[in-house]
Parts: structure tokens; C-alpha cells; sequence
């Protein structure tokens, strides 16, 4: 079964790369966010995931704002997307995934060298400029994935688009669970799922095999209170902006233990 379903992502993935070929120069802003949307909705339910989204704010969120979530898995990128797609900005070493890296790139994702002080003031004006231009941009502010039912600190400084582009910033709070219930809906979720861990040097591949052999998983994307920017400075944003996610997953972890 595994077997099948590694098969049916290879093909998917193949197919994204035609899309990506043959679709996306000739598609619209709007065409090409339907089509990230629908594949990735696609490959989530390939690697047995559910996304559901649980609204913890008011009102909707702006059509521009810098999204921000707690970061546990390469899945995080397709959960956000299936919301809405994000132009995201990603650790470089994406790119160089198999297959899977350069449809990141051609999906719009920015990518950022790990520690170059240099990269992120080249990539800065251009996220200020995007948010000016309505897109949503979308990054993890922990620069690295961690295990769950724990958020690193943010690091603060692409959170300064956001002041200089006048949008506010929007946070998600991310949690992966173990479900039981009949396949194809929600059942009961009881504790953070095993499988999507991705640390240390575990490879894609690697963690795309566990996940395949980990059984269901409920993906919850909990949107937290918007924070606005005005008048504010990039580490107190940062700040807020871990402490409210890191509450949401320190609720959730004790609910699931109690």
C-alpha cells in the first residue's frame, strides 16, 4: 500500500512539473493560486493528511498581510497553501529536493541562504513590494523546524517588511495529530502525530516514507489573532507573535495529555 502510494506522489509530482511547464506562463495571478491550491489539497491527501481549519480571530484576514506560523514539517508549506497559496520565503537547501525543490521555485517561493545577513537585506525590499502589492507573504519565523508542542524563538528581521509595507502580520498556529475514525473524515484526534517529525538530518525522502507508513494525520491550522504593525518595532512583532503561537500549541499539548 505504501508502495502505491509513494507511486501515486511520484506521478502527482510529475504532474505538478507539467503544470508548472506548460500552464504557468500562460496563466494569471489567479489561475496559478487555483492550481497550487488544488495540488497541493492533492498531495496532502496522497500522505494522508486532513487539514482543517480552526478560527480563533475575528473577521477575515486582509487580502495582504505577512503570515507567520510555528514550523514542524515540510508539509507546513502545502497545509498554508491549501488555505491560500503564500509566496514563501524558505530555507535554500529546498531547493535542491528532489523534484519536489523546483516546484517550489517555480511556485514562487523565495528562497533565503541560511545566515547571510546579505541575502535577507536583498530579499527585504522585494517583500515590502510585494506586500504593497496585495500578495500574501508567508515565513517561519524559527528559521528551522522543531518537534511539537514546542516553538523556538522568532528571528525578527523580515518581520520589518511588514512595518515598512504597512500590512499586519498574521499568525497561524500549526499542529499535526493522530486520528482515529473512519477514513475520509474527521474522527477523534488524541495526540500529536509521531511521523511528521523533521529534524536533525533527516532527508525529505526520509520523512516522506515515515509519514506514508504513519497512518492518518490531522493537519490543524489555527488562525490567531492579527497583530498590527503600526508604530511598533520588528522584535517586539516577533515577540508577540511567538508568544501567542507558542500558547496555542502549549493549549493544545495539555489538552491532549489531559
Amino acid at each position: 500500500m505504501t508502495a502505491l502510494r509513494l507511486a501515486r506522489i511520484c506521478l502527482h509530482l510529475l504532474a505538478g512539473l507539467l503544470t508548472c511547464a506548460l500552464v504557468f506562463p500562460f496563466a494569471g495571478e489567479t489561475g496559478r493560486a487555483r492550481c497550487i491550491r488544488r495540488w497541493s489539497v492533492k498531495l496532502l491527501g496522497l500522505c494522508q493528511v486532513e487539514v482543517e481549519l480552526i478560527d480563533a480571530a475575528v473577521g477575515a484576514t486582509p487580502s495582504h498581510a505577512l503570515i507567520v506560523a510555528n514550523h514542524i514539517s515540510w508539509l507546513d508549506i502545502f497545509v498554508i497553501n491549501s488555505w491560500h497559496p503564500c509566496r514563501f520565503v524558505a530555507k535554500a537547501d529546498i531547493r535542491a529536493w528532489p523534484l519536489l525543490g523546483w516546484l517550489c521555485e517555480k511556485s514562487g517561493t523565495i528562497f533565503i541562504e541560511r545566515g547571510s545577513l546579505r541575502a535577507v537585506r536583498h530579499i527585504y525590499a522585494g517583500l515590502v513590494h510585494r506586500l504593497r502589492d496585495g500578495e500574501r507573504v508567508a515565513f517561519f519565523p524559527e528559521g528551522t523546524t522543531s518537534v511539537q508542542g514546542s516553538v523556538l524563538p522568532f528571528h525578527s528581521n523580515l518581520f520589518e517588511s511588514a512595518i515598512e509595507a504597512q500590512v499586519p502580520v498574521q499568525p497561524f498556529a500549526l499542529r499535526y495529530l493522530s486520528v482515529e475514525g473512519e477514513p475520509g473524515r474527521f474522527g477523534e484526534a488524541s495526540r500529536f502525530h509521531p511521523a511528521v517529525t523533521f529534524i536533525d538530518d533527516m532527508t525529505f525522502v526520509e520523512s516522506l516514507l515515515v509519514i506514508l507508513k504513519g497512518g492518518r494525520i490531522r493537519a490543524e491550522l489555527v488562525r490567531l489573532p492579527l497583530i498590527e504593525t503600526a508604530g511598533g518595532h520588528r522584535r517586539d512583532l516577533a515577540q508577540a507573535a511567538q508568544r501567542a503561537i507558542a500558547a496555542e500549541v502549549a493549549a493544545a499539548e495539555g489538552l491532549r495529555a489531559a
